[in-house]
């Protein structure tokens, strides 16, 4: 695959004279891994600046170089350098021309929780209508062909486009894609070609890299107002605070605009109702109304079921045809995922909720479950937003009978201060640093009529402990607990 570097830069930035005959043949902003015929994008990111690597990108093989018009670049480069105002959007636009190739039928979804069980479920929706249907996001990428790791929940641009080409030559016609705070303020997604996207809420989450909860807004809304196309269709979650602000901002980009929730226009949650380990929806729809059985635990993922459906409708799909497939749905890893069941009977869940908002709707959500104590064993990541911190402290304390405050990913900071930070909310929390024995500590204690959940990792393999990995994964902790009980009861 290859083309000149005029065909691959026509109407996104001007190019140096005489540049436009080079031949490209692939894109990178990571110096290391250029090769010979590629062109560097000198991006300025949070930890470190393109252009200081752009003479080791020439050595490695670049072709030419794409940077910010004021950059810093060494004088006498040996190939042309494309400046221009903003080279993240270049980039991006760069790599959807260069691999060109799209599925059919692509959605995306954003919002602070809910983005990966959404993807989910509109994948598994497409599947059962009949269709080649793949997710990309949190998880990986999920498709008829498996499932495959990724390094960030919305891929660079390079990444994503080429992905996206290799699931069309695949004959994978429809994909759902997370689209995440950093990954729309770093312009990764753009280029991509969505036939409707959804937000799912907002709440406090990555303020250490976006500062204020606007700009946080601000870039959740790069999906509407400059990723998706004027025509394109908006789902927005009606329960949220912000929705009429949201909407009105889709309004004036143009968009289609539909709402789904209890106050939703599009799909309206008329009630829900539990039902063993899932609920009884009714849902009145623009087609009719419908009596389906969700099985899955939880209000919020009865909100992401709606959303899902609407995003398939917005897409093509048929609206009484998707509603039906709800009652096919399985969790995504780590999601609410019920793991395993105590010889007492006691349930233990894990989910990957980490902010304050999400471990309250999980803690509400396993209530009605407990007839005995509520337990749940949590911590904080390093590294990111220590604001919420005692935040998450103040809802586990309301919430919960039991709370274990443990590690999460410490990162490079101390592990004992962000749980200081967290004990200082929740005092009468029991505090159990190393997270293996937190788990085994709360599954030891479960009685008939407990219910635990373990919060905060969900599908993660690993824990980030400085600047390692250590492989760890709290659904094995927990069967390896409570298989280890069952054997010593």
């Amino acid at each position: 695959m290859s083309m000149t570097l005029a065909s691959l830069m026509h109407s996104i930035a001007e190019l140096p004279d005489g540049a436009g005959d080079i031949t490209v043949a692939g894109l990178s902003s990571d110096s290391r891994l250029i090769r010979q015929g590629e062109v560097f994008a000198a991006l300025a990111g949070v930890e470190a600046d393109g252009a200081r690597y752009v003479q080791s990108a020439i050595d490695n093989g670049a072709v030419a170089i794409v940077a910010d018009r004021d950059a810093s670049l060494p004088d006498g480069l040996a190939v042309p350098v494309v400046r221009c105002d903003n080279p993240r959007l270049v980039f991006a636009l760069m790599a959807a021309r260069f691999y060109a190739r799209q599925p059919v039928v692509m959605v995306a979804v954003t919002g602070t929780n809910g983005k990966t069980s959404v993807a989910s479920f509109v994948r598994q929706i497409w599947t059962v209508l009949g269709l080649s249907a793949a997710s990309i996001g949190t998880v990986g990428i999920v498709s008829p062909g498996g499932t495959r790791k990724l390094v960030h929940t919305t891929p660079d641009p390079v990444e994503i486009h080429a992905v996206l080409a290799e699931l069309a030559v695949q004959q994978v016609s429809h994909v759902a894609l997370e689209a995440s705070s950093h990954g729309l303020a770093q312009y990764r997604l753009h280029g991509a070609r969505f036939a409707a996207a959804g937000f799912t809420n907002l709440t406090r989450d990555h303020l250490d890299y976006h500062k204020t909860f606007e700009a946080y807004l601000d870039a959740k809304m790069m999906l509407f107002e400059e990723v998706l196309s004027e025509g394109a269709a908006a789902i927005i979650n009606s329960d949220m605070p912000e929705a009429e602000d949201i909407m009105a901002r889709c309004h004036a980009r143009g968009l289609v605009v539909s709402s789904v929730g209890r106050n939703g226009t599009g799909l309206k949650l008329v009630s829900a109702t539990q039902q063993g380990f899932g609920q009884s929806l009714e849902i009145k729809g623009q087609e009719g109304e419908y009596s389906v059985y969700l099985p899955l635990v939880g209000d919020f993922q009865a909100e992401n079921a709606l959303m899902a459906v609407a995003l398939v409708v917005a897409a093509g799909g048929s609206e009484p045809h998707a509603v039906r497939a709800l009652e096919q749905l399985q969790g995504a890893s780590g999601r609410l995922e019920l793991v395993a069941t105590t010889h007492a009977g006691a349930p233990v869940f894990v989910d990957f909720a980490h902010t304050p908002d999400a471990l309250e709707h999980v803690l509400k959500s396993l209530r009605p479950y407990a007839s005995g104590r509520l337990q749940v064993v949590f911590g904080a990541g390093g590294d990111r937003d220590p604001g919420k911190r005692p935040e998450m402290g103040k809802i586990v304390c309301e919430h919960a009978d039991i709370a274990i405050v443990t590690d999460d990913n410490p990162r490079t900071e101390e592990p004992a201060l962000i749980r200081a930070a967290i004990m200082a909310a929740c005092p009468d929390a029991i505090e159990i640093g190393d997270r293996a024995q937190a788990i085994q500590y709360a599954v030891d204690n479960l009685a008939s009529g407990d219910v635990l959940v373990v919060a905060g990792k969900g599908h993660e393999t690993g824990q980030t402990v400085g600047k390692k990995v250590i492989p760890f994964s709290d659904q094995e902790a927990v069967l390896a607990c409570v298989s280890g009980r069952v054997a010593n009861g």
